[in-house]
């Protein structure tokens, strides 16, 4: 508890357990910086060696009440003002002011603890409040339990609705915020590391180094130079997202049984097969960055660490927006990526309106053949689903929902395709099982092909295996022209 007493006011204490040792006392001289219009006939003022000075005039038998707030938690109260006292007895003017506004700060902090209307005010309303408030002050030390306890709640209580709202634990929050802080200082300034680190509320530039790597996936360093000059990238099956922003990685990768991406046009770019284990980098080839998805372990590619600095993608691949935007990170290519996004979403809305007019709720399924197997895609996940179902609206036969159930793909037998009695089939040909070329396409002479109404009414498209079984703005964009040339 913490009792302001008007100067010159005596004040007696009775049947409290504090003894003289345990109170503290301090002397507060306040003076008014800004007058409203109504108070300032209560003011007047004078010229004193050139400095003026403002004096509430009062009177003198008005009685003033005490003052009684709360504070909590009650150690930092204390931690508080003993830094206070230990700075004030200074002649550098920043520290004095320094001082100032710590105190401000503390005040503030007491005040809204004790404002009834903060009190009255619905939980969401106070946790917003909280977090405008580490964004304001980020480069400060924040602790949970001064947040808490300036919003009226309790730790477990401010942590709990502020992952609700957020996503993210209270501290973890401030972190990110720190570091996206960072991030824009490593673009924009010639700060040294060390720097940026205090300037952003680390206190060691060996934590704050750990961090960012942990949350960008690459060290403040390369983040700069990414951000500063070109980069020779290499990004197996991830060159989607790097050609979209617009940097042509130094590499593409390809497959011994499906070739390579020839849907990104970069003929001139030499071929990395990631099928051949022990693949090395030529003299000539070696990247800058090595940027890797979840199927570098298929492949073997974490080999390369020690080539090169490696970001590893963590985004599901339905995620792409997200992918694009971890990538323009990385790459310093930020500015490029609601560009990117905004000419996608803009193709494919027109394009939902032309299929809707052409198709008026005709059903579609996706397969994918293979010599051995028929693979038959979801409508909610995968490479299709999300783009041919969600971007474009078109209607999913019954047996696409039923049967894959949101997974992103499913294997049916032929008494199976025998019901998938959709209006149209997009199909494309996996020849990485073949064991001579055409042994995919046996299932084109089969009965129960045949009979299917899409083959019978000619309702069959065939489209390119490496642009519709990748995940990437481009390889959509693929996706949804084809799918106007056949049904528009």
């Amino acid at each position: 508890m913490i009792i302001f007493v008007p100067a010159g006011t005596s004040v007696k204490i009775e049947g409290s357990p504090w003894t003289e040792s345990q109170l503290q006392y301090y002397k507060l001289d306040l003076m008014v910086a800004e007058l409203k219009e109504e108070t300032s006939n209560a003011l007047h003022t004078k010229d004193t060696a050139g400095q003026r000075e403002l004096h509430k005039c009062t009177d003198s038998s008005t009685v003033r009440p005490l003052i009684q707030l709360n504070y909590s938690p009650w150690s930092s109260c204390l931690e508080s003002l003993e830094q206070m006292l230990r700075q004030q007895i200074t002649s550098d003017w920043l520290e004095q002011w320094d001082v100032q506004l710590r105190f401000q700060e503390w005040f503030r902090v007491l005040l809204r603890q004790s404002d009834p209307e903060t009190e009255a005010a619905d939980d969401r309303a106070r946790l917003q409040s909280s977090i405008r408030y580490i964004g304001d002050h980020y480069d400060q030390t924040i602790t949970v339990d001064e947040l808490a306890a300036d919003i009226g709640l309790t730790r477990a209580s401010y942590t709990r609705q502020f992952k609700k709202i957020t996503g993210k634990l209270p501290l973890e929050y401030v972190n990110a915020v720190r570091l996206e802080r960072s991030k824009q200082l490593l673009q924009l300034t010639d700060d040294r590391i060390h720097e940026i680190a205090q300037n952003v509320g680390f206190s060691s530039e060996y934590y704050f180094g750990r961090r960012f790597k942990q949350y960008a996936g690459i060290s403040p360093g390369l983040y700069r130079r990414h951000h500063r000059q070109e980069v020779r990238v290499f990004a197996p099956y991830l060159e989607d997202f790097v050609l979209a922003l617009g940097v042509k990685p130094v590499l593409q990768c390809s497959h011994h049984s499906w070739g390579r991406q020839h849907y990104l046009g970069l003929d001139d770019v030499p071929e990395f097969d990631v099928s051949q284990q022990d693949a090395q980098f030529n003299v000539g080839n070696i990247p800058d960055f090595i940027m890797l998805n979840k199927g570098h372990d298929r492949w073997n590619l974490d080999r390369f660490e020690q080539i090169a600095p490696t970001f590893y993608v963590d985004h599901l691949g339905e995620d792409w927006r997200s992918i694009l935007r971890s990538t323009a990170d990385v790459l310093g290519k930020v500015n490029r990526v609601q560009d990117v996004i905004g000419a996608y979403e803009d193709k494919a809305i027109e394009a939902k309106g032309r299929l809707a007019t052409s198709l008026r709720g005709q059903t579609v399924a996706f397969l994918r053949i293979s010599a051995s197997d028929i693979t038959l895609y979801g409508d909610q996940q995968g490479y299709v689903g999300p783009v041919i179902y969600q971007d474009l609206g078109l209607t999913p036969h019954s047996r696409v929902q039923q049967w894959t159930s949101r997974e992103r793909r499913i294997f049916i037998g032929l008494e199976q395709l025998s019901q998938l009695e959709a209006d149209h089939l997009l199909i494309t040909f996996d020849t990485g099982n073949s064991v001579k070329p055409g042994d995919e396409r046996e299932l084109l002479e089969r009965d129960e092909w045949k009979r299917l109404p899409a083959v019978k009414s000619g309702n069959v498209y065939e489209v390119d295996f490496m642009s519709w079984m990748n995940y990437g703005v481009i390889s959509h964009g693929k996706k949804i022209e084809d799918v106007l040339r056949f049904m528009a």
